[in-house]
């Protein structure tokens, strides 16, 4: 009788597309992928059931289940992975050789702190952060960066973008044909943005109110000397959201008016579900972390980007091994990964505030964190809010990032877009397979659940920038002469070409 191979390969969205290839239904090799895909669900089960108190304790060995199995997975070993067999039949072991050679560099990099192969393409100032501009403030924390027109006329509202400190700022000025930047100012606005330093060890002493003062206040504060009696578009991304937000609800509590619109792109603001970057806070590693900077001064880069592979280990790591090693096929690097790989520390202090005060005690979204001496609340908001959420987050979870709605009763556009924490904002008009939802809710009504703003919002096939575009000349006066680029009798000369000197520091 003929043997009947086994069926294909159940997949779970876990594992969308990652055994789609044919030769995954042959046997032996179809026995394989649903074995160790089994055996991942039961892991998992059994790890959540754990008779363990804390439910993060659950979740922290359901993924340390899921880091242990991926070794073992039949993709990332090459003699239960087909594709590495057909390959290596093909090419006569070629593909090893080159696998080979390609680790030995990639090792030889690493050891000698170099970026990853194909990263010296993207240099800050010439392929990418190449919008042209001139820095008009520099503080001991950040630079001001203004852009120059490109349009005869521009609204009266300029933008402020305060990115996070994490990483540097030009993940939003990457190559010319995907810079929102670039895009903001070819769409008649006056646009600014923050590029924070490099910390050292001498700077262990700054601390969230420092990053408030010198990233937010003294930008906002040249703004209205080259700009003067101009609102602000204010726009802040992942943590520069989340300190946009801060800033934002205490002027509103001082009766600062100087804001027009608060956008917050892929930012938190209530921390009690931060999803699996969650995994790596509590009480015991946060009190860990404390130890090493206040040896070191600073929260190391390379802890950082480690983290962020953890939760993705598939993709950022499995699979670039088996395809560049296994496979022999090195994968092209693009501006967005090079950008990933120039990385920043994050001084002491400042690393652990945000830790415990936004992460472990939430206190932004109950009312407690303080600004000068005094608590803000993002109820107190009285400005428009457009938020934007990505669909596959594993830093800041759409749902995470929804809650705003809860938060502060304004009228709020909320933008869920396909792609994750990076890709997601980074979507420019003609990118392929974009598309996103919208929905207002209007100001003083109530929120809807995560599911029920699913059912009800309207799709849209393409990138949200044309949106988010909109919404903004809804908010904004008709267009007038560009300002110079700094003022230099107010004290703000224009002092270097963008991007500056604190993207070079490494």
């Amino acid at each position: 009788m003929p043997i009947t191979p086994p069926p294909a390969p159940q997949q779970n969205a876990a594992h969308a597309g990652r055994f789609d290839d044919d030769a995954w239904r042959q046997w032996p090799f179809a026995l394989w992928c649903q074995g160790f895909m089994q055996a991942e669900q039961g892991w998992d089960t059994f790890a959540r059931a754990l008779p363990l108190a804390d439910p993060h304790q659950r979740a922290l060995a359901a993924f340390a289940a899921r880091q242990w199995l991926e070794p073992l997975a039949p993709d990332n070993n090459p003699y239960t992975n087909p594709l590495v067999w057909r390959r290596t039949l093909e090419e006569s072991g070629a593909n090893l050789l080159r696998g080979a050679c390609h680790a030995w560099e990639d090792g030889l990099r690493q050891w000698a702190g170099l970026p990853p192969a194909g990263a010296e393409h993207f240099r800050p100032g010439h392929e990418v952060a190449a919008t042209p501009g001139k820095v008009v403030l520099r503080n001991h924390l950040a630079e001001l960066i203004q852009y120059r027109p490109t349009t005869g006329r521009v609204r009266p509202e300029p933008i402020l973008i305060v990115p996070a400190w994490i990483m540097k700022y030009y993940v939003l000025d990457l190559s010319p044909h995907n810079s929102l930047i670039r895009y903001l100012v070819g769409q008649g606005y006056t646009v600014f943005c923050v590029s924070w330093k490099n910390p050292t060890a001498a700077d262990r002493d700054l601390g969230l109110e420092d990053y408030l003062r010198l990233g937010v206040r003294e930008p906002l504060a040249a703004i209205e000397a080259i700009v003067p009696g101009a609102r602000v578009h204010a726009t802040g991304y992942c943590l520069g959201g989340t300190l946009l937000a801060m800033a934002a609800s205490a002027m509103a509590r001082d009766g600062d008016r100087r804001l027009a619109s608060l956008s917050l792109l892929a930012a938190q603001t209530d921390f009690s579900e931060p999803g699996e970057l969650g995994l790596f806070i509590d009480a015991f590693q946060v009190a860990l972390m404390e130890a090493e900077m206040t040896a070191l001064g600073y929260f190391p880069a390379r802890q950082m980007s480690g983290a962020f592979q953890l939760l993705r280990a598939r993709q950022l790591v499995w699979s670039r091994m088996t395809s560049e090693y296994l496979l022999g096929q090195r994968r092209p690097m693009t501006d967005l990964q090079a950008w990933n790989a120039d990385a920043t520390r994050m001084p002491a202090r400042m690393h652990g505030q945000y830790l415990r005060h936004l992460y472990l005690d939430n206190d932004l979204a109950a009312g407690r964190f303080a600004v000068d001496g005094r608590p803000v609340r993002l109820a107190d908001l009285s400005l428009p809010i457009f938020c934007v959420g990505t669909e596959t987050d594993h830093v800041a979870p759409w749902r995470s990032v929804y809650k705003l709605h809860g938060l502060s009763p304004v009228a709020l556009t909320f933008v869920l877009t396909s792609g994750g924490h990076n890709a997601g904002i980074v979507s420019e008009p003609g990118h392929p397979r974009r598309r996103f939802r919208s929905l207002l809710r209007a100001a003083g009504q109530p929120a809807l659940t995560p599911e029920a703003w699913l059912a009800a919002a309207t799709p849209h096939e393409g990138s949200w920038w044309p949106h988010w575009r909109g919404w903004l000349d809804a908010l904004s006066g008709q267009p007038v002469r560009p300002p110079a680029l700094g003022a230099a009798r107010k004290g703000y000369p224009a002092l270097d070409d963008a991007p500056g000197a604190y993207v070079m520091e490494k």
